[in-house]
């Protein structure tokens, strides 16, 4: 006989026999987590901005209508040099009346000036203001480029090494920051000028822009220069800086692997905010007129003319104005989307 223990002991486990076996084992899915960057990271930061993708947006396109400024111009039927007003080959299609001042409404606008002309002399506003953009630009962009390179390297030797190397950078630094930099210019170029060309001759362009690019060059690396240094200064007493001076690592290696890449931030920022900067401190040098004189179009050059211009027709400097403004608004803008992307925290 079965006892009732027993009875009771085996029925349930014969019951819960078949469900037990009916159940699918689960099955492990295993997800390989991928890691990001920081520059990946910066890069999905910066796209949920809309403010600074449209400013980069708005920078590209400027330099792109300066890099085709010449296809621009010849699409417009002008150029920048042909004074439409005096040449004798366009007198059947005026565009200055008696006293030099533009035909038709807004500085003379029409189908074949977009932007208008200029007084007196009748040169087409848009083709001027695209070679003049892309005067400026590329003249602006290859001098940022000399004044980010000398800065960084100077900071990077200065901070890293201290002691007396960083000790003479310092002192130099000191001392070309005692120059003003626009006023030592205004002073500087006719000196150079008289110095190297014969004052019965032109100035080429060529060695204006020269001139230009080596003063606004050696006058303006020491802020980078300083920005760089105190940052390698908290870096090189990092730990990872540490660990691989113990591995044997040569300096050259540490600098160039473990403190470079950590001060890709504040040179990409600073960067962008001196671009516009330097756009503005060669407008002002052709507005004084010891930058870009006749007959090269430049942003300076534009403003110069303006201004005497002013009373007769104002109308001559809306479209430099405007575009000036807006690619300086949108270059600081986008410089500060960079700095919010590489660092989210610092906050706007």
């Amino acid at each position: 006989m079965t006892s009732p223990a027993k009875a009771e002991g085996s029925g349930p486990s014969v019951a819960l026999e078949p469900e037990l076996e009916s159940k699918p084992e689960p099955v492990k899915v295993e997800k390989t987590l991928e890691g990001r960057s920081p520059g990946q990271l910066m890069w999905q930061r910066f796209k949920r901005d809309r403010t600074g993708v449209i400013c980069a947006a708005i920078v590209i396109l400027y330099f792109v209508v300066a890099l085709a400024a010449p296809l621009l111009a010849k699409l417009s039927g002008t150029d920048p040099y042909t004074l439409y007003g005096q040449d004798p080959s366009y007198q059947d299609t005026p565009v200055l009346d008696d006293f030099g001042l533009p035909l038709g409404y807004f500085g003379g606008l029409s189908g074949t000036h977009w932007f208008g002309v200029e007084p007196q002399y009748g040169r087409d506003v848009f083709a001027m203001l695209v070679y003049g953009m892309r005067t400026s630009l590329f003249m602006a962009l290859g001098v940022t480029v000399l004044m980010m390179v000398t800065g960084i390297v100077l900071g990077l030797i200065g901070g890293y090494f201290g002691g007396r190397t960083d000790y003479w950078i310092g002192r130099v630094t000191d001392f070309f920051l005692a120059f003003p930099q626009q006023l030592f210019f205004i002073a500087f170029m006719p000196v150079v000028t008289a110095f190297f060309v014969d004052p019965r001759e032109e100035t080429p362009t060529y060695f204006r822009a020269v001139a230009m690019l080596i003063v606004l060059w050696v006058l303006g690396w020491m802020g980078m220069a300083r920005l760089v240094r105190s940052t390698v200064l908290s870096l090189r007493e990092r730990e990872f800086v540490e660990a691989a001076k113990v591995s044997g690592a040569s300096p050259w290696r540490i600098v160039r692997k473990e403190i470079l890449p950590n001060v890709v931030t504040p040179i990409l920022v600073q960067f962008t905010y001196t671009l516009p900067s330097t756009i503005l401190t060669i407008a002002f040098l052709s507005f004084a007129g010891v930058g870009f004189v006749e007959p090269t179009p430049d942003w300076g050059r534009l403003f110069a003319n303006g201004a005497k211009y002013a009373e007769q027709d104002p109308s001559f400097i809306f479209f430099p104005g405007v575009a000036l403004v807006i690619f300086v608004l949108a270059f600081n803008l986008l410089g500060d989307s960079v700095r919010d992307a590489f660092d989210p925290k610092s906050g706007r």
